[in-house]
């Protein structure tokens, strides 16, 4: 994908989740599953907080102060990026990442979205001229440049899409 179709697709994902906000039942919207989970909340709070902290990379890797560095993506990051989407397993955020996961308001969350959004419009014009070495430190995949880490971003977004509607289907269930 080029850095162009990266950043529309992760437009198009933001404008899913602000959508999707305001279809959430306001008093479901801090419930967790019983069935475990996170609630609605929660997913919004981590996949926002994660995504600004991918356009820190991004951005670092743009401007030259990540890590110089050779080594690549490890064949779960490159069979992500390849696919452009999880594979059918469920993956467990990092500790690191899932303790940073609370449950927020929908207010919060919709200001979130609109951070993402200027970062995003911030990070990209940057990623073209972005040095292919320098690199910053994925949690699972290996090591990123700007362009892997704006695409795994996309991917990353899309993944949470899907945990979104898992939650909608148990509460149907009720």
């Amino acid at each position: 994908m080029s850095i162009a179709a990266d950043k529309k697709n992760i437009e198009n994902t933001l404008l899913v989740y602000r959508q999707k906000l305001d279809e959430i039942p306001d008093d479901l919207f801090n419930t967790t599953p019983p069935n475990g989970g996170w609630s609605y909340a929660e997913v919004y709070s981590h996949i926002m907080q994660a995504t600004v902290a991918s356009f820190i990379a991004v951005e670092k890797c743009s401007n030259g102060t990540g890590k110089t560095h050779t080594k690549n993506l490890n064949w779960l990051g490159r069979l992500v990026l390849f696919l452009g989407f999880f594979p059918g397993m469920k993956f467990k955020a990092p500790a690191s990442i899932a303790g940073m996961a609370v449950n927020i308001s929908k207010e919060e969350a919709r200001n979130l979205i609109i951070k993402v959004k200027k970062r995003l419009d911030e990070v990209v014009p940057d990623i073209a001229g972005a040095p292919r070495f320098c690199k910053m430190k994925h949690p699972r995949f290996g090591m990123l440049n700007a362009k892997q880490w704006l695409r795994f971003t996309g991917i990353h977004l899309e993944h949470h899409i899907r945990q979104l509607k898992r939650i909608d289907k148990y509460f149907r269930k009720r």
